[in-house]
């Protein structure tokens, strides 16, 4: 177990005091091969999302390779692979372009990597072989760079679950399954030991509230966290996101694993007192009682509509427009009641006798439900992810007047939610650009 240091923000040295006061960077020697995983979960490249809580800062990616370049590693490679609107479009170059790692190239000899692009090596998680990048897989280090955040489906992303990005693009499909007995917190749990000499700097300069993407609701915290422990750090992380560790599954998974208390009163912590940094985190996104429809939508009245809450099986690529589509749904409704209509979404949902109109979103659910019994009026929306023209239309096959421009411009979208941080000053973008110094 490592000990976890928790530092104030206060510029790149403290990014390095942190490493410092816990020896994160313990296992690490001169002459390793290092690789970094940052979490840049979405990327746009035509327009400015708020990164804010949502991607790992270059301020704090950059001293991070800093002070491995101090250490005399061989190498490092920074690896990442961002969804963007279009999946036809990889965005990784974008991102790295627009955060300055291709300018970290020239002053400091990384390397950058696209993980989806491979090469891929089969390892062994839960009884099962999912491909994981070969760069990850034969590092002699890993350093996590996750944000100080919250996920909807996990309640939070930090450290061990940043390392899903270094699955290929069917294993990380697959982490999101079909069952209960192996649900995403079990595959999740797994990832805490898939390579031997992990260390951890989590970026909670921004901290996020109902992650893990651009829809949620950031805030400034200004923390630093390291740790030469996936687990330490993740139990700290949480504490300051406001949870109990032990109420984050994953964690309980990896506790029992290793013979300790999911409660995380064993780790050690220097720096600052955790329990006086600690600020309660939303991380749900609220339903009715019956958890047929999301509470705003409830709460406006909407009838004649049931679009059941997600579930771990729900992955990144329908997740990213459930929540235009809820607020699409809700802005058509006029006061009279939809004619009966239920939204399907993921691996595990399935219809409910009656309903008129069926709208199965995504590839997973037109395979699982298409001809189930209990559907009267199959609109099916093949895709990973779905088609958004497909969508519009079977919305209005349901008798939904939805906008149709919602989606038709659905790659501008993400600049929407810059508007609740313009013109506050301790929201810089500043912080995710390459430094001068």
């Amino acid at each position: 177990m490592g000990c976890v240091s928790v530092v104030r923000y206060e510029g790149a040295k403290s990014v390095a005091e942190a490493i410092s006061l816990s020896g994160a960077f313990k296992n690490i020697k001169a002459g390793d091969r290092v690789f970094v995983k940052p979490n840049i979960v979405f990327w746009s490249h035509l327009v400015q999302m708020p990164p804010f809580g949502v991607i790992t800062s270059t301020a704090v990616s950059e001293p991070v390779i800093r002070c491995l370049k101090d250490l005399g590693v061989k190498e490092i490679v920074v690896g990442e692979s961002p969804m963007g609107t279009d999946p036809s479009i990889s965005v990784s170059s974008y991102a790295f372009e627009a955060l300055g790692y291709d300018a970290m190239k020239r002053r400091y000899g990384i390397k950058t990597l696209d993980i989806l692009k491979g090469p891929f090596r089969d390892v062994e998680l839960s009884g099962e072989v999912f491909g994981l990048s070969e760069a990850f897989c034969s590092a002699d280090a890993v350093v996590s760079l996750p944000v100080l955040k919250t996920h909807a489906q996990t309640k939070v992303s930090l450290g061990i679950k940043n390392l899903k990005g270094c699955l290929d693009a069917k294993g990380r499909k697959r982490f999101h399954s079909s069952t209960l007995e192996k649900d995403l917190n079990h595959y999740v749990a797994f990832l805490a030991g898939v390579h031997p000499n992990t260390s951890v700097v989590t970026d909670g300069i921004y901290t996020l509230e109902k992650g893990p993407g651009f829809t949620g609701k950031a805030r400034r915290s200004d923390l630093i966290l390291a740790s030469s422990d996936l687990l330490s750090a993740d139990l700290v992380g949480a504490s300051l996101l406001g949870f109990k560790p032990d109420e984050i599954a994953h964690l309980q998974k990896v506790c029992e694993a290793r013979g300790v208390a999911a409660h995380g009163g064993w780790v050690e912590t220097v720096g600052l007192k955790v329990e006086e940094e600690a600020k309660p985190h939303r991380w749900d996104f609220p339903y009715n009682q019956e958890m047929t429809l999301p509470a705003g939508m409830a709460k406006a009245g909407v009838s004649g509509l049931n679009f059941p809450k997600y579930d771990h099986s729900l992955c990144t690529h329908c997740s990213s427009i459930v929540g235009l589509l809820q607020f699409g749904l809700g802005a058509a409704y006029k006061g009279e009641p939809f004619d009966e209509v239920e939204v399907l979404t993921g691996k595990m949902h399935t219809p409910t006798p009656g309903k008129n109109h069926t709208i199965l979103l995504g590839k997973c659910q037109v395979l699982k439900n298409r001809k189930h019994p209990h559907i009267k009026h199959p609109i099916c929306v093949p895709g990973c992810p779905p088609d958004l023209k497909k969508l519009v239309a079977g919305v209005r096959e349901a008798g939904i007047e939805m906008d149709e421009n919602l989606f038709a411009h659905f790659d501008f979208a993400p600049a929407l939610f810059m508007a609740p941080y313009e013109g506050r000053p301790e929201f810089s973008l500043e912080h995710f650009h390459h430094s001068s110094v």
